[in-house]
């Protein structure tokens, strides 16, 4: 094998750079597919005020296998008049490009026209906040959704009761 390897790039600089270039391109795209599987961000945000919140629903964070999953609780929360979704002591696997929405389904279901989308996930552990727009009615959605983006993959969602 090492003399094939040799014979083959021997002389020939330009298969040698080019070799290397795909070497490096695979190892990065490891890296960025992989990375996220091991990487955890931590965010611990207060709750606005949080003497005068009141729970409007909650749910927990679900199992779909051991590449997407999360703990913990979410939470719909009014305090005054801003509406939060608050996410209270949470460990959620990572991947890349993980985006949060409310759902007008239940059981993990993520249909674009049927959410409220709140933002790109802030942390994979820990408690943290996204206010929901003033103008949304918040009777027709039924679940918080963490979606990944890129691999159009379910992370992990919480059936609101």
């Amino acid at each position: 094998m090492t003399a094939t390897f040799t014979r083959i790039f021997a002389g020939h600089p330009y298969r040698m750079a080019a070799a290397g270039a795909l070497v490096l391109a695979g190892l990065a795209l490891a890296w960025y597919l992989g990375s996220p599987l091991f990487l955890t961000t931590r965010a611990d945000e207060a709750l606005p005020l949080a003497a005068e919140a009141k729970v409007l629903t909650r749910g927990e964070l679900g199992f779909i296998d051991n590449l997407h999953n999360g703990k913990g609780e979410v939470r719909l929360i009014q305090v005054g008049s801003k509406r939060f979704v608050r996410f209270e002591s949470v460990a959620i696997t990572n991947a890349p490009d993980i985006h949060i929405y409310l759902s007008k389904d239940t059981g993990g279901k993520y249909v674009e026209a049927n959410s409220l989308y709140l933002g790109p996930l802030k942390a994979t552990n820990g408690s943290f906040n996204y206010e929901i727009p003033a103008s949304a009615d918040l009777a027709p959605y039924k679940s918080v959704v963490a979606w990944c983006r890129n691999f159009s993959t379910l992370i992990t969602w919480a059936d609101l009761r």
